[in-house]
């Protein structure tokens, strides 16, 4: 049975793990690169207007799983995809598989989004609930890594805005 985390509760605790965030680049913890590239298909920091359609490209060195999990301008959190399996090179989001699309709505802002990776199958899920700064953003996913050797994750942050 799959463990669930309620990760919004777990700020305390979780200091051994530290997460910094850079723009599309490998976060502290990770260190692995095995995410090569993960952008918005207009590229990172573009526009899209509300109701239009958005996907990511995700180009990864080695087969694995991804979750994805997005902020939006208000400081929701919400996941956009768990645990799928891709294999070495670039997986375009959402998959035909997925049956989903990635309608931009409100609020207008800046919207990050986040590719976590990990070698080896998730034993645990990423729930997410109520508002995230940028600690609690980052305490997120420390918690979801931190059962994973560093050398078996690896975690790549992009953003567009809403228009």
């Amino acid at each position: 049975m799959r463990n669930a985390f309620l990760l919004g509760s777990l700020a305390l605790g979780l200091s051994a793990c530290s997460v910094t965030v850079q723009s599309n680049a490998g976060l502290s913890g990770s260190r692995s690169n095995l995410i090569s590239s993960f952008t918005p298909a207009r590229g990172e920091g573009s526009t899209y207007p509300i109701g239009s359609q958005v996907s990511f490209n995700l180009t990864t060195r080695t087969a694995g799983y991804v979750t994805l999990i997005s902020l939006d301008p208000n400081g929701r959190g919400n996941v956009l995809v768990r645990g799928a399996a891709v294999g070495a090179g670039t997986t375009t989001f959402p998959r035909a598989e997925d049956r989903v699309t990635y309608d931009v709505r409100e609020p207008y802002g800046l919207q990050r989004v986040r590719a976590i990776f990990t070698r080896v199958r998730p034993t645990v899920d990423v729930v997410l609930q109520g508002q995230y700064s940028g600690d609690t953003w980052n305490t997120v996913t420390s918690s979801y890594l931190r059962p994973y050797a560093l050398t078996d994750r690896d975690v790549q942050e992009t953003f567009f805005y809403i228009r």
